[in-house]
């Protein structure tokens, strides 16, 4: 095989991507992320020892969260930028062990071969270089959650909120995945990124509050305007926040797309009344729903397809983002903001966007607005009007087995509320699900980044009803996973305490039939099944 991957839900065959990722990337670039990934590692291990010594590195937390975001799926395609991340991370690697004097047998402390060997190393140390099947899927789950809550902590330190002990855990875990064999050690490993990961996402959900207020109850338009637009995708607000002032009074509207939506929700983007609308549908959706925008977009993080030559001088990467060949908008600088200005002179050459749809959507709901309706929710639940909750939270994929999402929200009964947060929403937010004494049956919190409000929604429910176990709620979890942020998500839940989770369309291919068992034993993590038996069970709370 010319690459090895198998970090996202659609691996192929369910097994692994052997010559091309399913995400579209090649067989070099997928050795580079390995390379890169195996960097880090041993980059971690010389950042342990400096911390030892009370000499560690100022920053190099946020410059590993930086480094792992680009390697999470659908990110960054882009063979040179990789180089040259895998450049810095030699150089700040070996700066600091002559900065602390540290010397190692390990191979990722010491390989420092040039560009011209990337490929063939990354070959050499990628997922498949562990032989032991379990200690292989350990190593990958806990890689995978820290990829994700590198994200997360990424999108807060872009704020300016971060908190050195999360960077601490994900050095220690990065160097763990290096170093440790120990199966039961691993598992513990595991579990501590899952607590890490609530506390990532509380700081995220903090982060995000603080600079634009809590998300309100908000019907979004649908449809279009006659004026040329900017079409925004992604997950980073500080970008929209930043393009939204600079095109005030140029005559462009901005319209979010995907994981954009929620956007629209905080009070801070409503005094801009060229933001006017979303446009078109999930992330993978992307090929028709640009090549219709007419004018350009900006993909501002992960979820980003195989680009097509109907819009391709028309996209604009930024962030972790990257396509080879796309013009790339760079970080903004210290205490500046990014120039968004290629953009915008280039809307004002393009038509207005071909209209898709029209209507509203519904969004808004979460924690601080769910909050504000508790006593609305505790006395319909008291009534038996609201009977269950189903957590539908996650990610959105081409797998055909994911209308199986829709079919589920199709056929909850009527005393049944959805709580759901990412991209999985797609499959079902433009239903008419009615609602229950006022409350809409279908609660959308917002972008897989805020599926910290899902987790406090349900311990602030479990605080109100004075139960012991988090279980004993009127909560059902049917999730869709795709790549590591929802992986994040998942040891999140499992740390909290919540078992009986749905897990689909398929379990993850990187789990071994040994750590499947542990989890299956242990959390009661189970595949989805047919639509019908899985509704009647999680009704019944089975």
């Amino acid at each position: 095989m010319s690459m090895f991957c198998f970090q996202c839900e659609e691996a192929s065959k369910g097994l692994g991507c052997t010559t091309k990722g399913v995400c579209g990337k090649h067989s070099k670039t997928a050795h580079l992320q390995d390379l890169l990934v195996y960097l880090l590692k041993g980059l971690a291990v010389v950042a342990q020892e400096a911390a030892r010594q009370g000499r560690p590195d100022p920053g190099l937390g946020r410059f590993i969260a930086e480094s792992l975001f680009m390697t999470i799926t659908n990110a960054n395609f882009d063979d040179a930028r990789l180089e040259a991340r895998i450049q810095a991370v030699i150089a700040r690697r070996d700066a600091l062990k002559a900065a602390i004097g540290h010397s190692s047998d390990l191979d990722a402390v010491n390989w420092t071969g040039g560009p011209d060997h990337y490929e063939n190393k990354g070959l050499v140390v990628g997922v498949l270089s562990q032989a032991n099947e379990d200690v292989r899927s350990l190593h990958e789950l806990l890689v995978y959650g820290l990829k994700g809550m590198a994200a997360y902590a990424d999108h807060a330190a872009v704020l300016g909120f971060e908190r050195p002990e999360i960077y601490d855990f994900m050095i220690s875990a990065l160097a763990a995945s290096l170093t440790e064999s120990d199966i039961q050690t691993l598992i513990g490993w595991v579990l501590r990124c899952g607590e890490f990961g609530v506390t990532t996402m509380a700081l995220l959900d903090e982060a995000n509050t603080t600079r634009y207020g809590h998300p309100e109850i908000t019907r979004v338009n649908l449809g279009v305007r006659h004026n040329p637009g900017i079409l925004v995708s992604g997950h980073d607000l500080k970008d929209i926040a930043e393009l939204l002032e600079q095109t005030q009074g140029t005559g462009i509207d901005v319209y979010t797309h995907s994981e954009m939506l929620p956007a629209h929700s905080y009070p801070a983007f409503k005094r801009y009344p060229h933001f006017v609308g979303n446009y078109g549908g999930a992330w993978w959706e992307q090929d028709k729903d640009f090549t219709a925008f007419n004018g350009p977009i900006l993909m501002t993080t992960n979820c980003l397809t195989p680009v097509k030559d109907d819009y391709r001088d028309r996209l604009f990467t930024t962030g972790p983002a990257g396509w080879p060949g796309v013009m790339h908008i760079a970080d903004r600088p210290a205490g500046g903001v990014k120039d968004f200005s290629p953009l915008i002179e280039r809307a004002k050459t393009c038509a207005p966007p071909t209209e898709l749809e029209r209507g509203e959507i519904l969004g808004g709901f979460a924690h601080a607005q769910v909050m504000a309706l508790a006593d609305q929710v505790i006395e319909a639940v008291k009534s038996g009007a609201i009977k269950r909750f189903v957590v539908m939270g996650g990610c959105d994929g081409r797998h055909k087995q994911r209308s199986y999402y829709t079919d589920v929200a199709k056929a909850l009964p009527k005393e049944a509320v959805i709580l759901t947060a990412g991209c999985a929403k797609y499959r079902y937010n433009k239903l008419d699900l009615g609602e229950i004494n006022g409350i809409p049956r279908l609660l959308d919190a917002g972008q897989c980044n805020d599926s910290y409000s899902l987790a406090y929604i349900a311990l602030k429910l479990k605080e109100a009803f004075g139960l012991d176990d988090i279980n004993e709620l009127p909560i059902s979890y049917d999730i869709a996973w795709y790549e590591q942020k929802a992986i994040i998500v998942l040891l999140a839940l499992l740390h909290l305490g919540v078992k009986h989770i749905r897990l689909g369309p398929t379990l993850p291919a990187f789990l071994s039939p040994n750590v499947a068992r542990v989890l299956i034993e242990n959390f009661d993590i189970r595949p989805i099944g047919e639509v019908e038996a899985d509704v009647q069970a999680m009704m019944a709370a089975a």
